[in-house]
């Protein structure tokens, strides 16, 4: 589910000098193909690779973007567009064609992650999309992929939606939180829109809802006798974990077993492993023990490292917005314009921010069952190893639909494992080679002439 696919004008959710780009591109004349690639231009801090996501919510965008009469009004209102131009968006429909790496795709900084091929104004238009909603599921499924790291097998869940900032950002962290390993989320809505399994206990204003915490245990447990994980740290960490042994006890008593106990404050490594011996003393072996409480990748590192006796974590905050890497360095730049009907490479040569010329693709090689190195070349160039942009829209029409996020999940969980334990590590991570292609290298070596 996209939140702008409620949104009755979403082909405005764009940066106005897009369409001022475009109404010159129309009026001009220039309104020739081109083909724009969306990519990153350098990964964030500690970062040695990233999942692609978002992929079947940009799709769904650019098939079904239209301007509706009263979208088409409201920019004539502006009094900033040519005629010739809103009549153009009467009947907009997009047109060109769309590359892309499926999702859950293991990519890396330089490398095309969408490419576009359509007459220049129709691209043009789609830029802030495609770089919002790639460019946020992306990094949210690549810090997701650093937690289910570092959890090294043990279930995580997010818990992000109370934190991230909006609806749509909740939806989209939940899927993309999913896509590169979670194995749940406590958001219901993103568990009937995308199938995705839901967990959740209880809070600590249940517990304090009631004058007594064992009798707040007791009606949770009577309530939920077959799932019943009790919050225990809302006053006394080690007594609540007895109060939840107590109570378990009383649960087999009826034929049903204590799930779990979760803490979600204090020093989370010291207080798992005395829960843990309180509940086994008090007979609650089965009894699984939930971290959670601003945790991120690092903590869950921590904890597992040091042996706690942990089962499952919640995470939340840190994932749904990226504490650590808030943003990505996500662009959408034309590689290849036409001019007085002439294809022609381009690239810009700003410093720090200078981009690659012409239609390109990613080719990549494994040896031994691990990625080996990936190669950036022209479209339809000999390289060495499997491509990885796939056509997905030809002509405007879909030929290749997305991945299911099941199938992008498998995905990310095949490419995580083949990526080298150096490029994953967490902190200084090395840097996974990737080269350009003689072709790539030549036709930059010849921009570059021809500009100086």
């Amino acid at each position: 589910m996209r939140a702008e696919a409620g949104l009755k004008d979403a082909a405005l959710l764009t940066d106005l000098y897009e369409l001022s780009m475009a109404d010159a591109y129309v009026g001009l004349g220039k309104n020739e193909p081109a083909t724009f690639e969306l990519f990153v231009r350098k990964l964030p801090p500690e970062r040695g690779f990233l999942v692609a996501a978002g992929l079947a919510d940009a799709l769904d965008y650019v098939l079904g973007l239209r301007f509706s009469p009263e979208a088409v009004s409201f920019l004539g209102e502006q009094k900033r567009f040519s005629d010739g131009f809103l009549k153009f968006l009467e009947s907009f429909k997009f047109s060109g064609d769309v590359w892309a790496v499926p999702e859950g795709t293991i990519v890396f900084g330089s490398e095309p992650i969408v490419r576009v091929t359509a007459p220049i104004a129709e691209a043009q238009l789609l830029e802030t999309f495609l770089i919002n909603c790639i460019g946020f599921q992306t990094l949210v499924a690549s810090k997701a992929a650093r937690v289910i790291y570092a959890a090294r097998g043990k279930p995580v869940v997010d818990f992000s939606l109370r934190r991230t900032q909006g609806t749509d950002a909740g939806m989209k962290a939940a899927r993309a939180t999913y896509l590169a390993g979670f194995s749940g989320t406590s958001n219901v809505l993103a568990g009937k829109e995308y199938g995705i399994p839901l967990s959740g206990t209880v809070a600590h204003s249940f517990v304090l809802s009631f004058n007594d915490e064992e009798e707040a245990f007791r009606a949770w447990a009577e309530k939920n006798p077959d799932n019943c994980v009790l919050v225990i740290d809302t006053f006394d960490t080690v007594e609540g974990a007895r109060k939840a042994a107590k109570v378990g006890k009383e649960l087999l008593e009826k034929g049903h077993r204590l799930a779990g106990v979760r803490i979600d404050s204090g020093d989370l490594i010291d207080l798992a492993r005395r829960v843990r011996h309180v509940l086994d003393e008090g007979g609650m072996t089965f009894a699984k023990i939930f971290l959670s409480g601003n945790l991120d990748e690092k903590a869950v590192w921590t904890a597992v490292a040091n042996g706690a006796p942990v089962d499952a974590f919640g995470v939340g905050t840190s994932v749904g917005v990226c504490d650590d890497a808030p943003s990505l360095d996500i662009i959408f730049k034309p590689a290849e314009v036409t001019i007085a009907g002439t294809k022609v490479e381009v690239m810009k040569f700003s410093k720090g921010k200078a981009t690659l010329p012409g239609v390109k693709q990613v080719y990549r090689k494994a040896e031994g069952g691990e990625f080996a190195g990936d190669s950036i070349g022209l479209q339809g160039e000999d390289v060495e190893g499997a491509p990885l942009l796939a056509q997905f829209v030809s002509n405007g029409t879909l030929v290749k639909s997305p991945e299911t996020l099941e199938e992008a999940r498998a995905r990310a969980a095949e490419g995580l494992g083949m990526l080298p334990q150096q490029v994953r590590r967490l902190s200084n991570p090395a840097q996974y080679r990737v080269a350009l292609s003689p072709a790539l290298s030549a036709l930059v070596e010849k921009l570059k002439a021809r500009r100086a």
